[in-house]
């Protein structure tokens, strides 16, 4: 069948299973957008308002879904833009396959109009970067870029498609679908080993994270942890990946890391980690575990090899997936129950923290949540000081789905909650914005309004940059530069994308006014009044504050 390497791009996403693609449209892939135009209700198009959404909205559909999310882009700006969604993929091991229109193989190198070179930009950044040149070899790349966005530790692809390739006509045949491929498991002496240094332990700890993991791996890690009544810690903002009702579920290590979780790592003799890459939140600056030898003993189990050893030499490193690893645990016994019994004590304590000051108190919003929202509820958030709501004060559920940027990145939570509606119209998907959040990407209630995915946003609007009003009264107290936000009528906005918006005042009209929310078929904008002294949960801003000039004045 002759036909335009577009199209035949297109045949071949279709072939390995996608189903969902978004995007911002350039003429430098019109003959994929041709192609699109035949394929609605195979491979639809999500056509978003920038391309920094479209990326957001492709790495959280990865993470959600276990497969790639599919972006499209045009060159130049068009992935500039798009660059922010491959980082946070690439952070939060989500498979992802960026598009990249690309100007003409007989113009390259000349700095054409829009012209980049993709492999140097996205070097680093992306866990392969290649432009196609000869549309032969288009099904290849694509079916490449799949099982490399896919396997070992998922991650982002970039794919630079010169336009004359694209037009290009051919009749090589398309791909007929994915390869398969088994995760790797654990060897037999290994497991052995692993168990026998667990079972010799006094203070063992199982740390978890990443991608990839499966309903049944999670249940069976859940059923070893809970008969071994070992304490499982989840590393930063995978706690939906470990059932936080269970009585071994102590906790996250993330920013903002409780006490009794800095502890609970710190003073461990063997520490498990599953499926975990040590990044900075998840070890308190890499303080908790000593570089690169810790006084723990570390059993590192991964499914990348890349990651075993990279920054912590483990005394047992086990290149595994992690459901095949957690399907061949067996059970330890030993004298630890009351390390355990006292971790989970602490985590339930954290739920705990005092009235808030100001009209709309997010202790009192967040107890409610946790007691109304459905089993199979997605949460999303970008990046400020209110994600201390959404990641400290919510139970997840083995059903319950948290999507938050491990790159720390503003904006992420409303594509991220768009991309959760496309992929499951039917659940509840709540977004935690802030208002500096919230404007990063609020022109994506476009795309929601468009494609008929229009989740819940709560704005936790308290006028200022918080994290950064945070850091700036801890180190230069009373100087406030830069952190004060005026903001426009949220409300007001919402309702011009046809959402149903209200502003919240006080704490008492919070239930009523989610419960419309719930009722809306056009998806809910909620503006809550919250003071900018309520910073933290359990120290205001004065107090802050306070604290900071008083060391200065101590140490002048």
């Amino acid at each position: 069948m002759i036909r335009n390497g577009g199209r035949l791009l297109v045949e071949c996403l279709i072939a390995l299973g996608a189903t969902k693609s978004f995007g911002v449209p350039g003429e430098s892939y019109l003959a994929v957008l041709d192609a699109l135009h035949d394929t609605r209700g195979k491979l639809d198009y999500v056509l978003c308002r920038n391309e920094g959404g479209a990326a957001f909205m492709a790495s959280a559909y990865g993470k959600l879904t276990g497969s790639p999310g599919i972006c499209f882009v045009t060159r130049g700006p068009g992935v500039a833009n798009a660059s922010i969604g491959v980082h946070t993929a690439m952070q939060d091991s989500s498979p992802m396959i960026l598009f990249v229109g690309q100007v003409g193989t007989d113009m390259r190198g000349r700095e054409a109009f829009q012209e980049i070179d993709y492999r140097a930009v996205f070097g680093t950044m992306a866990k392969w970067a290649v432009e196609i040149d000869a549309v032969e070899r288009l099904p290849e790349i694509i079916a490449r870029a799949w099982t490399t966005a896919l396997t070992g530790r998922p991650g982002p692809v970039v794919i630079a498609l010169p336009e004359n390739m694209l037009t290009t006509l051919t009749d090589v045949a398309a791909l007929s679908g994915p390869a398969r491929v088994f995760e790797a498991a654990a060897d037999a002496d290994a497991l052995a080993e692993a168990r026998s240094m667990l079972a010799a332990s006094s203070r063992p700890v199982i740390l978890i994270g990443g991608a990839n993991w499966s309903a049944d791996g999670r249940a069976v890690l859940q059923a070893f942890a809970e008969t071994s009544d070992i304490p499982v810690v989840a590393a930063f903002r995978f706690q939906d990946q470990f059932d936080n009702g269970s009585p071994v579920f102590v906790g996250e290590a993330g920013v903002g890391m409780v006490p009794h979780v800095k502890k609970l790592i710190r003073d461990a003799d063997v520490i498990l980690a599953i499926n975990v890459r040590f990044g900075e939140m998840t070890t308190d600056g890499y303080t908790l575990l000593s570089v690169p030898e810790p006084k723990q003993k570390l059993i590192h189990v991964h499914a990348s090899d890349r990651e075993i050893g990279k920054i912590y030499v483990p005394s047992l490193g086990i290149h595994a997936g992690p459901n095949a690893f957690a399907k061949a645990l067996s059970p330890v016994k030993g004298d630890w129950g009351a390390w355990r019994s006292q971790a989970r004590q602490s985590y339930e304590g954290t739920f705990t923290a005092p009235a808030q000051p100001g009209p709309v108190d997010m202790v009192e919003v967040s107890r409610w949540l946790r007691e109304n929202l459905p089993d199979d509820v997605i949460l999303t958030n970008g990046a400020g000081n209110f994600t201390v709501w959404p990641n400290k004060f919510f139970r997840f559920g083995p059903k319950a789905r948290l999507l938050a940027p491990q790159s720390g990145a503003m904006g992420y939570g409303l594509p991220a909650a768009i991309a959760a509606k496309v992929a499951f119209p039917s659940r509840t998907v709540v977004c935690f914005a802030g208002d500096g959040d919230f404007q990063m990407h609020c022109q994506e209630l476009g795309t929601a309004m468009q494609a008929g995915a229009q989740p819940i946003v709560l704005i936790l609007n308290n006028g200022i940059y918080g994290t950064i009003r945070a850091h700036q009264e801890r180190h230069y107290p009373a100087r406030v530069s830069g952190t004060n936000i005026e903001n426009p009528d949220f409300v007001g906005i919402a309702r011009a994308y046809g959402f149903h918006a209200e502003r919240v005042g006080a704490t008492g009209e919070f239930a009523g006014a989610f419960g419309r929310a719930l009722a809306s078929a056009t998806g809910a904008v909620l503006e809550l009044d919250i003071s900018p002294e309520a910073i933290t949960p359990r120290q205001t801003l004065s107090q802050m504050r306070d604290a900071a000039l008083a060391s200065h004045k101590a140490n002048a």
